[in-house]
């Protein structure tokens, strides 16, 4: 019985995690239509092999798709017009609290999708949408009208004639990602 499946199995799944961490870290709703053509191509790619026997064409091929990948992403960067061109801009949905339904046409969403999008947010009416804008990512962008938005808390010290603090304190998250590890222990099982 033949078990160079097996393998060549484990090699492919070690290729493709080194070749997506050098693609970098998106998720699905972040990809452009061409990373997201890439990632497909190179799962066909990497499946292939197995059933035909053709390991270094797999590896290589998704090699080549990797460096497309990384190639396009940086051409974007660089020129603008081919980032429009690859990647799309944002529309504009709510000017004003009024749905733009041109553009809603134009990106073929409905109101009752925009409706849900903006619920996702915690919106509850457009009236309170100054500029909703749906990015090329799949994102809705937003800014509230000044009568929606939150109290900030260096707002809610100027009401009351507080000071605002002079320490510029990090919560705990943001320490563990700079300081590379935990302030408290944790339990060993969840790392």
């Amino acid at each position: 019985m033949d078990l160079d499946w097996i393998w060549k199995s484990a090699f492919l799944v070690v290729v493709g995690i080194i070749l997506l961490r050098i693609a970098g870290r998106k998720s699905i709703s972040q990809m452009s239509i061409a990373t997201t053509v890439i990632m497909i191509s190179i799962g066909t790619t990497i499946v292939q092999p197995i059933a035909n026997h053709e390991l270094w064409k797999a590896v290589g091929s998704a090699t080549v798709f990797i460096l497309s990948l990384l190639l396009i992403e940086y051409l974007q960067l660089k020129y603008n017009w081919l980032e429009k061109l690859l990647s799309g801009k944002s529309k504009t949905v709510i000017e004003n609290g009024q749905i733009n339904v041109h553009n809603l046409r134009a990106i073929r969403m409905s109101v009752d999708q925009l409706e849900i999008r903006l619920r996702e947010q915690g919106i509850s009416s457009f009236k309170d949408v100054k500029t909703a804008t749906l990015e090329p990512n799949g994102q809705l962008g937003y800014e509230l009208m000044r009568h929606a938005k939150p109290v900030t808390i260096g707002e809610l010290e100027r009401m009351l004639g507080l000071k605002p603090q002079d320490k510029k304190e990090q919560g705990p998250l943001f320490k563990e990602v700079i300081q590379d590890h935990h302030e408290s222990g944790v339990d060993s099982t969840l790392q």
